[in-house]
Formats: C-alpha cells, structure tokens, sequence
C-alpha cells in the first residue's frame, strides 16, 4: 500500500469514528439535555471485527476493578455466544447499527463494482486485513475477499496452494460480512453466501 493510500485509509476510519461520536453526542450539546443511548437492549449491532453482537444490558458493571460509574454496553456475539462490554463513549472500537434490509440488498447489487484492494506490499499484507477488518465496513470486507480470491487464483495456475493468513481472513471476512446480511435480510448465513457467491463474481 502506498503511503497516500494509507492516508486516505486513516481519515476514512477517523471519519466513521467521529460521525459516531458526533451522533451519539448532539442532544446533550445541542438541547441541554441529558445524554441517552444511541443503542437499546435488543438492537444489533456491529462491533469491529467481532461482527454482528446483540445489545443485552446498558449501563455500570459490577465486580472487582469497576467503579460503577462508567457505562457499558454488554453484548453477545451472534455466533459465538461471547460476551463483549464496550464502554458506551468508547471510539476506539467501532460500534454501528447493522444494515436495514434496504441497505443490505444495495449492498449486494453494488457487490460486483466494488474493487480490490490496491496493491498490498508482502511484508504488511497481513496488517492491511487485520485494519480492513476492523474498519466495520461491508464494503471493505467485500474488497478483501475479492483480493483474497483473486490470489487464491493467481497461486493455483502457478501450482502453489493459498496462503494459511489468506485462508484464515477469507473465512473471518466472509464471516463478518454474511453474518451482518443474514440478520439484515432474516435468512441463514449458508442462505445468503449461497445467494451472493451465485450472484457476484470474484468472491
């Protein structure tokens, strides 16, 4: 990656991170008012590159080491069934909603115009998808299995097998993006790879 890609790279992450904040901030600044959750009990979400979690409590946590003054958010992964606290002011995790099913369908018809990643030096290939992977974002996720993909076939017609760091982000992104789709759109993630893999060229 060159240096004005990596640029580019880090204010988009700098930019997702203040919307959040700013969204989660504007009624205490604006109105006066008291700050409430930008997120409820039951809601999805995603939380960086632990993918799609359920919100199950809201507030201080309790035992040894915690004042009991700061708020957190407890989620459950989806898949995993792990717990997760996040502090509910935090912005060095990124914490969205999941797509509504409109978005989760443009997202799939967008699917065969969104690009590869630009081209990656060897020596920080496996920093480059740990960093795309904690972006929260499909779109990046869609353009690391297409790179993932495209090397796979590159090394096959030379005779060589897929790299273990290649095969272990392809299933984590693929993981993280069908994950976040099946509950967008109601359906299993076998349900919707089945469709986007059928659908999409180059995953």
């Amino acid at each position: 990656m060159q240096f004005s890609d990596y640029l580019q790279f880090s204010k988009k992450i700098t930019y997702i991170f203040l919307f959040f904040v700013i969204r989660y901030k504007w009624r205490e600044v604006f109105s006066g008012e008291k700050e409430s959750f930008m997120f409820k009990i039951g809601d999805y979400v995603i939380h960086g590159s632990n993918g799609a979690c359920r919100v199950e409590k809201i507030g201080p946590l309790s035992g040894v080491g915690t004042s009991g003054e700061k708020e957190y958010y407890t989620l459950t992964t989806c898949y995993s069934n792990s717990t997760i606290y996040s502090p509910v002011d935090s912005t060095k995790v990124m914490l969205r909603p999941i797509l509504t099913k409109p978005e989760a369908e443009k997202l799939i018809a967008e699917m065969k115009n969104i690009p590869e990643l630009g081209e990656i030096e060897e020596k920080h290939r496996e920093q480059e998808y740990r960093d795309r992977m904690k972006t929260g974002d499909c779109k990046d996720l869609v353009r690391l299995l297409k790179t993932i993909q495209t090397r796979r076939k590159t090394r096959l017609a030379m005779g060589k097998k897929s790299t273990a760091n290649d095969e272990k982000f392809f299933r984590l992104a693929e993981d993280g993006l069908f994950g976040e789709l099946a509950i967008s759109l109601g359906m299993t993630r076998d349900e919707v790879r089945e469709y986007v893999l059928k659908n999409v060229d180059g995953l």
